[in-house]
């Protein structure tokens, strides 16, 4: 046996060299947030840029909103007389298999029909004839609301 002295560490110093060598085991949040935050940011400002379609003027008038309980096909006539099925343009010939397809054989569908403001009246009536021909009847017109002026 050795008669080595036993060296007692003051129970102070002992805490002190465990404190620094004791790993930390909390998750620190702070940065993740601010990610966070700017993820939000960035996508509020670009979700309302990403609405695609054609672009058409139409008319100002003073009706309120339809509700909606689905999303309606969208047929668009621009200021061309082109007719677009969603964004795809089509021509009038094709309209009727190309919203059968769409709508699966279900009439009760409804459709939208958004028609530039310059655009002649028999041309909106000839696309909407075609379209109740083939027995769609939940067929609206789309417009703008109309900006009321100060007197």
């Amino acid at each position: 046996m050795s008669n080595k002295p036993i060296q007692r560490i003051s129970s102070l110093k002992l805490s002190r060299i465990l404190k620094r060598n004791k790993t930390i085991s909390q998750i620190n949040v702070t940065p993740m947030v601010d990610v966070m935050l700017v993820l939000l940011v960035i996508f509020m400002i670009t979700a309302p840029l990403l609405t695609v379609g054609v672009p058409i003027n139409l008319p100002k008038t003073k009706a309120k909103a339809l509700p909606e309980d689905q999303a309606p096909l969208s047929i668009t006539i621009n200021k061309e007389e082109k007719i677009f099925v969603q964004d795809t343009e089509i021509s009038i010939e094709k309209l009727i298999p190309k919203l059968i397809s769409i709508s699966k054989n279900r009439n009760d569908r409804k459709i939208f029909i958004r028609a530039d403001e310059v655009l002649s009246y028999g041309k909106v009536v000839e696309v909407m004839a075609v379209i109740t021909s083939a027995g769609f009847n939940k067929i609206a017109l789309v417009t703008d609301f109309e900006i009321e002026k100060n007197k």
